[in-house]
């Protein structure tokens, strides 16, 4: 594999080509990263309107029909719904753990058992969400366990 990087004063945006004979799984899972690294999420917080990067996000929740995302300190309203947030950063970082959440595996810094065959996840910033049983499996596969 060869690297090339041409930064200049003259490149007006970021271009990305890959060229190869064959795309393989880890190429693919390049190719979707380099898609997520542009992609934001458009949310609202005191009447002004953010755009909001995936790392940034720790998890999206659902409540009475409005979706939030949560970042390290503050809470946005989004336009989308949850099922169609799923789809679109569905081979990123994020795996759904709930019915009305969908969590950043990147900001996990622990789980634990629960009772009845739930798990309980600490993020970095010291909020705990439930991972309720029925998306366990979900939960272990995206962190390889």
């Amino acid at each position: 594999m060869k690297l090339l990087i041409d930064q200049s004063p003259e490149n007006e945006a970021v271009e990305i080509i890959i060229k190869c004979g064959l795309i393989d799984a880890r190429l693919e899972k390049l190719i979707e990263q380099v898609r997520l690294y542009f992609f934001s999420v458009a949310a609202k917080r005191d009447g002004k309107t953010f755009q909001l990067r995936l790392e940034d996000i720790f998890y999206f929740e659902s409540v009475d029909s409005h979706t939030f995302a949560y970042t390290e300190k503050e809470v946005y309203e989004c336009s989308m719904r949850l099922y169609e947030l799923e789809d679109q950063i569905a081979k990123t970082d994020f795996v759904r753990i709930s019915k009305s959440c969908i969590l950043n595996v990147t900001t996990l810094k622990n789980v634990r058992g629960l009772l009845n065959g739930r798990m309980e996840a600490e993020l970095e910033n010291g909020e705990k969400v439930v991972v309720t049983r029925h998306y366990v499996e979900a939960l272990k596969k995206k962190l390889g366990l």
